[in-house]
């Protein structure tokens, strides 16, 4: 496996083209499995005090995307086509969220993951998530290179 952003470059990535939600994620490690904590605060909190279910999911949704870039290096433009998301147990209040991301298939236009969503310091997951992402076509490859047209 060879690696084309380390967590560095992924988190000046997503700061620079998602200003909105940079504060939120920080990439703890980068390598067959990456990653990635959302720093929870009170906004991402829904009534009884945990995590809401939206924010699992943008945890999962960001930590496959980060992990597809690490791989393939900045593409911006690579979106979310399919996902599933099992919430199992109420995160712990006052307690980040970390995401250990895997990549089971990176090929030319899909890739498939996996991730597990866990209380920091935890050692049983809150949610696991499986995500599928449309990867778009590099230049010079797809229909458009054939026909010359888009």
């Amino acid at each position: 496996m060879q690696l084309k952003m380390d967590a560095t470059s992924l988190e000046a990535f997503i700061a620079r083209e998602f200003p909105q939600v940079a504060q939120d994620f920080s990439v703890d490690e980068v390598g067959e499995e990456l990653v990635v904590r959302m720093h929870v605060h009170e906004r991402h909190l829904r009534p009884g005090g945990t995590v809401s279910g939206p924010n699992m999911f943008a945890l999962a949704d960001v930590g496959i995307y980060l992990a597809i870039l690490s791989r393939l290096g900045p593409v911006a433009l690579a979106v979310t086509t399919g996902a599933s998301v099992d919430f199992m147990r109420k995160p712990e209040a006052g307690r980040d969220l970390v995401a250990k991301v895997r990549l089971l298939k990176l090929g030319r236009v899909l890739a498939v993951g996996d991730v597990l969503i866990y209380s920091d310091g935890q050692t049983e997951p809150v949610a696991r998530a499986s995500m599928t992402y449309s990867i778009p076509p590099q230049a010079g490859q797809g229909p458009e290179s054939a026909t010359g047209r888009r």
